[in-house]
């Protein structure tokens, strides 16, 4: 009987999917990402999706990490989804302001007081966590408000309001492909990432000058996140997540595997019709503008973020 259940649990664990890299190069790309956070104190999380390819390369990636205000993404496709099915407007009116600037507060400057009333708005954390896996979503847990959640007692390995880099980069994907939001919800939405004020030293912080990025920030004590899509010079488009949770030094970390991400699927691109995967190709030149870093530990210069949460 014992036997059986060994037998039956080393089966369960081998039919867990690995979380790897399929072509080669996107494999050196996740070694190396290994090596660079392995070298920080802290802990980290990686994820980086091609949305074109499907192609996707991680660290720690199944491991939960608070999300912070990086939830607020999840919170704003819950409303946009509900405007589209007509229960509310971007007009309405929630506590003297309209849905809609509670909405650009909450994704550009992370207005927590603006989230909460668009969250309690929508029926709380329950309701947007029933519509998250309505989607198919799982993986990324809303539990509280922000307002609940920064006034209880910090526990960083605390699963509730907790997201692994895949569920994020999974829930960024469903939103690119239009499982979530129809054309001008998504449009909005990723308008409003594009125009993020805070924590521009994160994803932003190493990558050349004028590349689009459409992100949003977490902060708490002790974690720094940032997660969303960066726009490759060749048109391709990657889902990102970042977590990094304890130890010193978290923006530059994050800023330093963004830039190795960036450059790791910059030199990888997927021949089409069945031919040989991974060819590494040189990569589009960037249109010349201001000296900017080419290297992830070059030009990179801290600016404070005034996000609270």
């Amino acid at each position: 009987m014992r036997l059986t259940a060994i037998l039956f649990w080393l089966l369960a664990f081998t039919a867990q999917p690995a979380f790897a890299a399929s072509a080669p190069e996107l494999k050196s790309l996740e070694q190396q990402l290994s090596l660079i956070l392995a070298s920080k104190s802290g802990d980290h999380g990686v994820a980086a999706l091609d949305l074109a390819t499907g192609e996707i390369v991680g660290v720690a990636a199944d491991e939960p990490f608070p999300m912070a205000s990086t939830v607020k993404i999840a919170i704003a496709a819950h409303y946009l989804a509900e405007v589209e099915a007509g229960r509310r407007s971007m007009n309405d009116i929630i506590a003297g302001r309209s849905a809609a600037s509670l909405m650009d507060a909450m994704i550009i400057t992370s207005d927590n007081h603006a989230t909460d009333l668009l969250l309690m708005n929508l029926g709380g954390p329950a309701a947007t966590q029933r519509w998250l896996h309505q989607k198919n979503i799982y993986g990324l847990r809303v539990d509280r408000t922000i307002d609940q959640l920064l006034r209880a007692r910090r526990d960083l390995y605390d699963v509730r309001d907790s997201s692994t880099p895949r569920a994020m980069v999974n829930l960024l994907g469903q939103l690119d492909k239009g499982n979530l939001l129809q054309p001008w919800s998504r449009f909005h939405l990723l308008s409003l990432m594009e125009r993020c004020k805070t924590g521009k030293n994160r994803i932003r912080g190493m990558l050349p000058f004028g590349t689009q990025v459409q992100n949003k920030t977490g902060t708490l004590n002790g974690l720094t996140t940032d997660v969303g899509f960066i726009t490759l010079p060749d048109g391709r488009r990657l889902a990102v997540a970042f977590f990094a949770r304890h130890g010193t030094d978290r923006p530059r970390t994050i800023a330093e595997t963004a830039r190795t991400v960036y450059d790791g699927f910059l030199r990888w691109v997927k021949t089409p019709f069945g031919a040989k995967a991974g060819v590494t190709t040189t990569a589009p030149a960037l249109v010349p503008q201001t000296a900017a870093p080419t290297t992830a530990s070059a030009g990179f210069a801290v600016r404070a973020s005034t996000e609270r949460h």
